[in-house]
């Protein structure tokens, strides 16, 4: 086990100037796609790594938006199957945001907009969404970029199942107490990571869009 102590405490000191990518090859081609990366990289305590192999899931970026009434203090929670929770013991069916996919030249606002009418038809406008970041889903092994919004909605009237047949969606909306949300992601029923980091962010900021 590597134990080189450095003199030098800089945060981030690398950047992709870096790097060096040998070659990527793709392995396989469908809706997502998986390429091959041969990779080396500068090291902390000096010179440049071997060669690395490593494969990288590249389905795209996506949009969440943490759709949210600032005047009922409530929250809206989309309930649907994934199949990506099917190997493990508790349901396949997650409590999420709103998310999807970029169409062509799409901006990450458009792409809120959009997603919240298709999947929960909440309109928004551009004035509703409010920022909140940007992280790497799963850098170990995934490209993905999720851009993630809070959107000011009203929640009255909301409900019901919507999602759009030709994608095979089948969401039921539950509007929930702010607080409710907040027991459910304790309780663990809340087991994505969007939807977690949101609604932390959440707790932390539900002031700032009461008052906004």
């Amino acid at each position: 086990m590597k134990n080189t102590k450095l003199e030098d405490n800089k945060v981030l000191r690398f950047s992709h100037q870096d790097t060096e990518v040998h070659k990527v090859t793709t392995k396989y081609q469908g809706f997502f796609k998986l390429d091959e990366y041969h990779v080396s990289h500068k090291l902390f305590a000096g010179g440049t790594s071997r060669p690395l192999t490593r494969e990288i899931f590249e389905r795209g970026d996506a949009v969440v938006l943490l759709p949210y009434d600032p005047v009922l203090d409530n929250v809206v929670l989309l309930e649907q199957f994934r199949p990506g929770g099917l190997r493990h013991q508790d349901t396949p069916w997650m409590l999420e945001f709103v998310a999807g996919m970029f169409a062509e030249d799409e901006s990450p606002v458009e792409v809120a907009i959009r997603e919240a009418k298709e999947e929960a038809n909440l309109s928004l406008s551009e004035k509703d969404i409010v920022p909140i970041m940007e992280y790497l889903s799963s850098p170990g092994g995934m490209s993905e970029r999720i851009h993630l919004f809070a959107g000011k909605i009203d929640s009255a009237g909301a409900g019901g199942i919507h999602g759009l047949d030709e994608e095979g969606e089948d969401i039921l909306l539950h509007i929930v107490p702010r607080e409710k949300a907040l027991d459910l992601l304790a309780e663990g029923k809340i087991t994505n990571a969007a939807t977690i980091i949101g609604l932390q962010w959440l707790a932390m900021n539900y002031q700032k869009l009461q008052d906004g």
